[in-house]
């Protein structure tokens, strides 16, 4: 096999050192889309960063996680946990306890997390005031559309009423 070229038939991302955004693939079967996909969710996003040097019990990640049904978080856990960057441990116990954390895998993603919630941070308020400019934005202009339409049809109504005089 050439150096350089990955053995797997639906790798599909540059596999040279210096790479391109642009020249990422981004058809539906890449590889390299479908795991950032996996890892990019909302869901996946927490519970990595819940796991973060701790073991969690199904039930306490649900707790801790706002919004989450436990079919989706059974599925998100399933997801991670085949992905390599989650091991589930279950207890001989009744009723069975089952533990879940990082794989060493999962914690090297942890610090990329860390990074973007950092930067999120910091930009928060930048962010906030660029969507509220969009939004006004966007108000004025339907706002003047729809005066533009209301004088489209006045000038209609009245070139009609004058024909029927």
């Amino acid at each position: 096999m050439e150096d350089g070229t990955s053995k797997s038939p639906d790798y599909c991302a540059d596999t040279t050192v210096d790479y391109d955004i642009s020249q990422w693939d981004t058809r539906e079967d890449c590889e390299v889309r479908q795991i950032l996909d996996r890892i990019a969710d909302k869901w996946s996003l927490l519970v990595i960063a819940l796991l973060d040097r701790r073991k969690l019990r199904f039930t306490e990640l649900r707790r801790q996680i706002d919004g989450i049904s436990q079919r989706m978080l059974a599925r998100t856990l399933r997801h991670l946990e085949r992905d390599g960057l989650v091991v589930r441990t279950v207890h001989p116990s009744v009723p069975p306890r089952v533990d879940y954390e990082l794989t060493p895998l999962g914690a090297t993603l942890h610090h990329t997390i860390r990074a973007l919630v950092t930067w999120t941070e910091e930009h928060q308020e930048q962010i906030a005031a660029s969507r509220t400019a969009y939004d006004l934005r966007v108000a004025a202009e339907q706002e003047a559309a729809e005066k533009e339409a209301a004088e489209r049809d006045a000038l209609a109504r009245d070139v009609l009423a004058s024909h029927h005089r």
